[in-house]
């Protein structure tokens, strides 16, 4: 996949952050270990929706499933649907932004939300 600058679908992975960043403000325990471990979880949740991971177990921790029901909302939405985006290039992009949220964990439990933050104002919606 190119960078986020030749993305083709960078408003899908803008999409991701917007509604990861909507799950922090609404959950002071979600760390960004346990983002990372949620965007794995949505990774199985939405290749289940598609007939795929069927005997993968999808985690039910508090913090983590609000995460899961976002992105799987989102993926059912855009997938197939827009711009030629499909169920590997959706899985693609949380992969993108779950490598960013790991990234970030180096430098505090919510650094990632710290800097994405800053581009998501709470009254602002996704595109």
């Amino acid at each position: 996949m190119k960078d986020f600058n030749d993305d083709p679908h960078l408003d899908v992975c803008q999409n991701i952050e917007f509604y990861l960043m909507q799950c922090y403000r609404a959950d002071p325990a979600l760390t960004d270990a346990l983002c990372e471990f949620a965007l794995d979880n949505a990774k199985i949740a939405i290749k289940r929706q598609f007939g795929f991971a069927q005997n993968e177990r999808v985690s039910s921790a508090p913090s983590v499933v609000p995460v899961v029901a976002a992105m799987v909302a989102l993926g059912l939405e855009r997938i197939d649907k827009d711009n030629g985006l499909n169920l590997r290039g959706f899985v693609a992009r949380l992969d993108k932004i779950r490598a960013s949220v790991r990234r970030h964990q180096q430098y505090g439990s919510r650094a990632y939300y710290q800097v994405v933050s800053d581009y998501f104002p709470a009254n602002v919606r996704p595109l």
